[in-house]
């Protein structure tokens, strides 16, 4: 199992440009190449194969993650499943705040057009004591197709824990 990053994580903008209060909606995009390649990956020479782990960006420290929504606007490989979570940027977990690979979908399928929401129904919204990748675990099937999905994640920055 490869962990595959995404290029500049460290530098994405992410205040939510609300004029009043702050609540936010935060972008993250996955786009593969034909042979199912990250185009924006720190790997992009390598397939994304089954159980390859991909950090699309970084959750604020303090925000509290409500919804996603993923648009799927061009179809991933066939039988393509994947869960959408997040894990801790300095690698450690907390007790209070467990790092959670499937928090919003346990097995999405993104080999087929469409918007889903979080179907994960078993999570309560939470607020993240530090800063965490958003992760993406393939599952199913290594891809080898073009394929596009945005992932929108909302909720509120509460500002630093």
């Amino acid at each position: 199992m490869a962990t595959i990053t995404q290029l500049k994580i460290n530098s994405q903008a992410s205040f939510g440009g609300v004029a009043y209060g702050n609540a936010t909606s935060l972008s993250f995009k996955l786009t593969t190449t034909s042979a199912g390649k990250w185009t924006d990956s720190d790997t992009p020479g390598s397939a994304v194969g089954v159980s390859d782990k991909l950090r699309l960006g970084i959750l604020p420290a303090g925000m509290r993650l409500e919804e996603s929504l993923c648009i799927v606007s061009d179809a991933f490989t066939a039988t393509a499943t994947a869960k959408i979570g997040f894990e801790y940027v300095d690698g450690v977990d907390s007790t209070a705040v467990p790092q959670d690979d499937d928090y919003f979908h346990a097995a999405l399928a993104y080999n087929a057009v469409g918007r889903t929401a979080a179907n994960n129904t078993a999570v309560a919204p939470l607020v993240l004591p530090k800063d965490a990748y958003l992760t993406l675990v393939n599952q199913t099937a290594a891809l080898d197709a073009v394929g596009v999905i945005d992932i929108l994640i909302r909720g509120v920055l509460t500002g630093a824990p």
